[in-house]
């Protein structure tokens, strides 16, 4: 879902269709759209780490920007605005994804405790149980943990998509490696 280089428009341009669309004219959201359907699909992508879904979250993202357009102050970017109604989709498809989620084998008492952690077979199923433990963090702190850790995002970028403070954001993802560390040690591992 990369923007094409041939519909990219002047900044200029790109203003006047904030301001047109901020006034409900149909033509700029398309070039609204068209102009910002990379970055949010990237955006929502990183998060979800589905592309089938995130290209489903991304049209239902812009949907909701189109309803929610007499909100948008043209004044204002657009990106942190239309990127925090997308990590709210995000996080409420995390959270639906997660009641479904794999259970993990330390869910079943079974505990794996690596004897030789070279082994490639041992390696695969530390990495699934850390897959199903990371999958098992509630969603808000799973989305920041994925931009922070995994998506190597910038703080303040993070904090602008959530709609959060930088603060919050710090705490989001030490709460998620406290929790993943716990998981690593009750399999017998000190990270």
């Amino acid at each position: 879902m990369a923007a094409d280089p041939a519909v990219l428009i002047s900044f200029q341009e790109a203003m006047d269709a904030l301001d047109r669309f901020a006034e409900g004219e149909q033509d700029a959201f398309e070039t609204v759209f068209r102009q910002y359907q990379g970055e949010i699909y990237g955006w929502i992508v990183r998060m979800v780490r589905e592309p089938a879904a995130a290209e489903d979250l991304t049209v239902e993202t812009f949907w909701r920007i189109y309803k929610l357009r007499k909100r948008f102050d043209a004044r204002r970017p657009f990106g942190p605005w239309a990127r925090r109604i997308a990590s709210r989709l995000a996080i409420d498809y995390l959270r639906s994804r997660q009641r479904f989620a794999v259970p993990s084998l330390a869910d079943t008492s079974v505990l794996i405790v690596p004897h030789d952690r070279r082994d490639p077979a041992v390696q695969g199923e530390l990495r699934a149980q850390i897959e199903r433990d990371f999958c098992r963090l509630p969603p808000k702190l799973r989305a920041a943990a994925t931009l922070a850790l995994i998506e190597e995002r910038p703080y303040d970028e993070i904090a602008d998509g959530l709609g959060i403070s930088l603060s919050a954001v710090k705490m989001r993802v030490a709460r998620a490696v406290r929790r993943l560390r716990a998981s690593l040690e009750k399999l017998g591992i000190r990270p």
